[in-house]
């Protein structure tokens, strides 16, 4: 039996790299008697960190959930990694959330990833609660943190709560609802009155809770101005309403791994934030009649269900996690792939915590559960009924910022490279993979490197596939910044039948990011109309495999102008070949230069460090385009190429002694300087040489 949509919590948990959000997870899951026992990150025991690269690693590298139930309520728990070369992860899990829990670490405060799951919350309208965790550590300030989320986020953030102790005495809070205390001692909280020395701080903290409640609603105000204060039932309706509709964010306390503040945590989970019920319909499209559809989340509506994240498991196959938006998803089913234009057979169906699946007949609006051995459905899939198809809107992935060369260990794993990497790119949006036939080199793309690093890990541990990585390469394009009209002609002559193909092309370049653009100018028949695709298909063969250092060609306009044909030797490939001839004479002639893509960096490191970390960035091409500091850190964000920042990891790491973090995305692509392009095309044609 389905559960009672308006009593499930879909929650996605979200930050920067290390600021506990598993171990949040754990201890919620602990609470709620969901596990036996309190799993640690550093003993790899967690539930939702099971993955042995995790373990290893001890850090997030995938988005897992976990379910648990609180007086009640179902509650969905989507823990998601912080680090920046698996955020495409984090934005598939907020894509499923009705709502958000921030995870902030009280030492460090606002980080990169903060900010940017930040937005991804906005982009999906997610009510969110922050957390600032990690209170009990040594440096950690409550206020201080709290300032540095008030400054650098937008929206109201309102204090729920205010820590007792500090560092190490950290052990309980202040209720600013109730005007209690929450104390926790061996394991057990405990309700009492508010200490002496916080009581002042209380009462200023609950006074600008309540205004922050009573300006949600204009009677509740003049209630509030006329009377001075409001009930505590009356707050906690307004704020409810407030924080569903994302005009307040609560701020709590927590140490998640000594499992204070989560039991407060708990609650405001399931009574302040919003059932998918209360989400309300999803809208999506139908993809025969074009037309915008909306699901309401009713068990009885059509079937609409979201693929979010793909397993990729060698022994058990292809596990395919996902929401229900509307309908009833039942076991021993067969549905319709709207996004494949394919149909599915449902097997099992399962709840998910962690590694461990729990067998359900059916799964309902709101729900998250697990299927395995769909045989085409990717991750970011919507399925359906096929009677009633609708696509609802994907997940928007970055591309890959980073490119490495990888070439087997051994000969006898040439064969299962390929199969290992289609299997890893099914479950990873964000890996992509190609073979370089100038090069002759397998190319693995990325988020960053220490992405690539898991990848060849997993190929080993789960494939049996032993790779090197070579240097990166970095995906530079080719492109002209002048005209020219030049003939492409293929004439050969055999035996038999010739071949024959006249072209002549015009070559212009387009604005940046332009793309490419064929023009047919073709009069009079010069060329009969049934080869003319074929001139357009040999232009962008070549313009794919590249003309000045086998880069791809890009914003790039070719005309069509003129032309020959013979009635008996032409053929589309003769034209697909005079059409490549043409165009490599041509770009040579049409001054080609080459262009590097440009990345946004911004990089976070102590204060004192500012002047080192612009210094670096100046030395390596980049444009400073901002700083902002915020107490004894600083923001910094600038525009670097990017084959400048391939070894900045270490560089940053020993200029800020292990403090200092960055985040980069592709921004866009600018003219390399010719001295640098030089060495470019001189690299080439060396690996050309070597390889012929």
């Amino acid at each position: 039996m389905a559960l009672d949509t308006g009593k499930i919590r879909n929650v996605a948990f979200v930050g920067h790299g290390g600021v506990g959000k598993t171990s949040l997870v754990e201890a919620i899951l602990f609470s709620c008697g969901a596990t036996t026992r309190l799993g640690r990150v550093d003993d790899g025991t967690t539930t939702t960190d099971f993955d042995p690269d995790e373990i290893k690693r001890k850090i997030s590298l995938n988005t897992a959930v976990a379910f648990c139930d609180h007086h009640g309520y179902r509650l969905n728990l989507i823990d998601t990694p912080g680090y920046g070369d698996f955020v495409a992860d984090a934005r598939a899990g907020l894509r499923v959330a009705s709502a958000a829990v921030v995870v902030v670490d009280a030492v460090a405060g606002v980080q990169v990833q903060t900010e940017k799951v930040w937005k991804f919350a906005n982009e999906y309208n997610l009510p969110r609660a922050i957390v600032i965790n990690r209170l009990d550590r040594e440096r950690a300030d409550f206020f201080r943190t709290l300032e540095s989320l008030q400054k650098r986020l937008k929206g109201r953030l309102v204090p729920l709560q205010l820590p007792i102790g500090s560092e190490a005495s950290f052990h309980g809070v202040v209720d600013l609802i109730t005007m209690k205390a929450l104390v926790w001692a061996d394991g057990k909280m405990k309700e009492g009155e508010i200490p002496g020395d916080l009581a002042e701080a209380a009462r200023a903290y609950r006074e600008k809770l309540a205004e922050a409640a009573a300006e949600t609603d204009d009677d509740l105000l003049a209630k509030y101005l006329e009377e001075g204060s409001i009930g505590e039932a009356e707050m906690l309706e307004a704020l409810r309403r407030a924080i569903t509709s994302g005009d307040v964010v609560p701020v709590l306390c927590a140490s998640a791994t000594r499992g204070i503040g989560i039991a407060p945590l708990l609650d405001l989970i399931a009574k302040e934030l919003p059932s998918p019920l209360e989400q309300g319909a999803v809208e999506g499209t139908d993809p025969r009649a074009k037309a915008t559809v909306q699901r309401a989340p009713d068990p009885k509506a059509p079937l609409s269900v979201l693929v979010f994240k793909t397993i990729s498991d060698p022994h058990v196959g292809k596990l395919s996690v996902f929401r229900v938006y509307s309908g009833t998803l039942r076991a021993d089913s067969q549905i319709y792939n709207a996004t494949r234009e394919s149909r599915e057979r449902i097997g099992h169906l399962g709840w998910l915590s962690g590694k461990t699946q729990k067998p359900v007949e059916a799964l309902g609006p709101g729900e998250i559960g697990v299927v395995a051995k769909l045989k085409d459905t990717l991750t970011g899939d919507t399925l359906c009924e096929e009677g009633h198809p609708v696509g609802l809107p994907g997940i928007v992935f970055p591309e890959p910022a980073i490119s490495f060369a990888i070439q087997p260990k051994t000969r006898g794993d040439e064969d299962k490279i390929s199969t290992a990497l289609h299997r890893m790119a099914d479950e990873d949006p964000t890996l992509h993979h190609h073979y370089d036939p100038e090069t002759k080199q397998l190319l693995v793309s990325g988020i960053g490197q220490l992405h690539v690093e898991v990848v060849v890990e997993r190929m080993k541990r789960k494939y049996n596939v032993d790779v090197s990585l070579l240097p990166p390469r970095i995906p530079y394009k080719e492109t002209v910044k002048g005209r020219a009209e030049v003939q492409g002609k293929y004439k050969k002559q055999t035996g038999g039948r010739g071949q024959y193909g006249d072209t002549w092309l015009r070559i212009e370049p387009l604005t940046r990011g332009g793309g490419f653009e064929f023009v047919d100018d073709i009069f009079g028949g010069a060329i009969p109309r049934n080869f003319i695709p074929s001139v357009e298909k040999g232009v962008r063969d070549c313009m794919k495999r590249g003309i000045l250092a086998g880069y791809p060609v890009v914003d790039l306009k070719v005309t069509l102008y003129d032309g020959s044909y013979h009635d008996v030797d032409s053929s589309d490939m003769a034209f697909q070949i005079a059409a490549s001839m043409g165009l490599q004479k041509g770009f040579m002639e049409a001054k080609p230069c080459l262009l590097e893509p440009v990345v946004n960096v911004e990089i976070t490191a102590p204060a004192e460090g500012a002047g080192d970390v612009i210094g670096d960035m100046n030395g390596r091409r980049g444009r400073i385009v901002g700083m902002e500091p915020d107490g004894d850190v600083v923001s910094v964000r600038a525009q670097v190429p990017m084959s400048e920042m391939l070894t900045y990891e270490s560089t940053l790491r020993s200029m800020t002694g292990g403090r200092g973090g960055y985040s980069m995305e592709f921004s866009h692509y600018e003219e390399l300087p010719s001295q640098l392009a030089e060495k470019v095309v001189a690299a080439h044609r060396a690996e050309k040489d070597k390889a012929h």
